[in-house]
């Protein structure tokens, strides 16, 4: 990147660029101009930091690419809005190679266009460690925003999108198995390249749902905060929340812990970044997980799949995609099947 410069840099990674059908003034000036069609423009941002988010010699570029712009993304659709557009700030050392900048812009471009968005500006900077922030903007239709406090008691809880996935594929990495067992490469790429649902948040806008939230993370964290800004209880149905596929994962993840000597003696928050490897050691050797309770912590607490969860009124016939997986009562929190959830919820950054 050093031998580009930073005008080359920006010009190679303006030409992989889509500018997206709503903006009038793309990159190449001071700012960019996006036409709003409803006169509101819903804005999100969020931040991948390398050694926090993701490791230079296991995610490729093109990966970054993808979850750097869907993690943002995600939370538009998440307001029940659409996606227009991208802005893209990154900072990065000068040693790395220029076909990393445009494979990072091609995976981008690729997410981008598959939210309908554009990528419409940024900046760039040269430092130590890889830093990408994207700023997501988006368009309500002239509906109103899902907003996290609208959940009433009766109310179904129900998710589009795969739950635990991320976070097998991330513990499968972190036990040596990701590029060795061709049947987990699925679980490795949803780690790697999350595919959040972007249509079935205004979907579930247009079908009145009450509150929403993307699953970045955990299902438990990100429900609490549902909850709590509704002042509400939500309750998950153990039953209606897949673990079988995960079951398999979860069994090698614990043989190869068994075999080096790293197996945790009890089921601890699935970890959302690569620099923290495990779920954390809390108990005592006689509790050693299951291979099902595993499986089932990854679901309940693993964060990056993206997907949404949503709460709607129980008269709402909803889309097959839509799995109803809990329902709101009067009350505060969030349990499982009626019991408090034990350990942390998910992944919090300064914990």
């Amino acid at each position: 990147m050093a031998d580009l410069g930073e005008w080359g840099v920006i010009a190679a990674l303006r030409e992989r660029m889509p500018a997206g059908p709503l903006t009038t003034v793309g990159i190449g000036d001071d700012a960019a101009v996006v036409t709003t069609p409803t006169g509101s423009v819903v804005a999100a941002v969020d931040m991948l930091l390398e050694g926090r988010h993701f490791l230079l010699d296991r995610s490729p570029a093109y990966d970054i690419g993808v979850k750097a712009a869907a993690r943002s993304l995600a939370d538009i659709a998440a307001m029940g809005a659409v996606n227009t557009a991208l802005l893209i700030a990154l900072a990065a050392p000068g040693t790395l190679s220029a076909s990393w900048a445009t494979d990072l812009a091609d995976g981008i471009a690729a997410e981008a266009t598959r939210a309908g968005a554009g990528v419409v500006g940024g900046d760039t900077a040269r430092a130590d460690l890889v830093l990408l922030s994207v700023t997501a903007l988006g368009d309500l239709e002239g509906r109103a925003p899902v907003l996290r406090s609208g959940a009433r008691p009766g109310d179904v809880v129900a998710v589009a999108g795969p739950l635990g996935r991320s976070a097998a594929g991330l513990a499968l990495l972190g036990a040596g198995l990701g590029a060795s067992v061709p049947a987990y490469q699925d679980l490795v790429s949803a780690h790697l390249r999350p595919a959040p649902p972007y249509d079935a948040g205004p979907e579930a806008a247009r079908l009145g749902a009450t509150a929403m939230i993307d699953v970045s993370d955990g299902l438990i964290a990100d429900l609490g905060h549902v909850a709590e800004a509704s002042g509400v209880l939500a309750d998950v149905r153990g039953a209606g929340l897949e673990t079988r596929s995960l079951a398999a994962a979860a069994n090698s993840v614990l043989a190869s812990q068994e075999a080096t000597g790293t197996r945790p003696a009890d089921t601890g928050p699935a970890d959302k970044g690569p620099a923290d490897k495990g779920p954390a050691d809390k108990g005592s050797a006689e509790h050693a997980p299951t291979a099902e309770a595993l499986a089932l912590t990854w679901v309940l607490t693993g964060g990056e799949d993206h997907s949404l969860v949503a709460t709607f009124p129980p008269s709402v016939a909803l889309p097959p995609r839509w799995r109803i997986i809990g329902e709101v009562r009067a009350g505060a929190g969030v349990t499982v099947d009626g019991a408090p959830h034990q350990g942390a919820g998910g992944w919090q950054h300064f914990a």
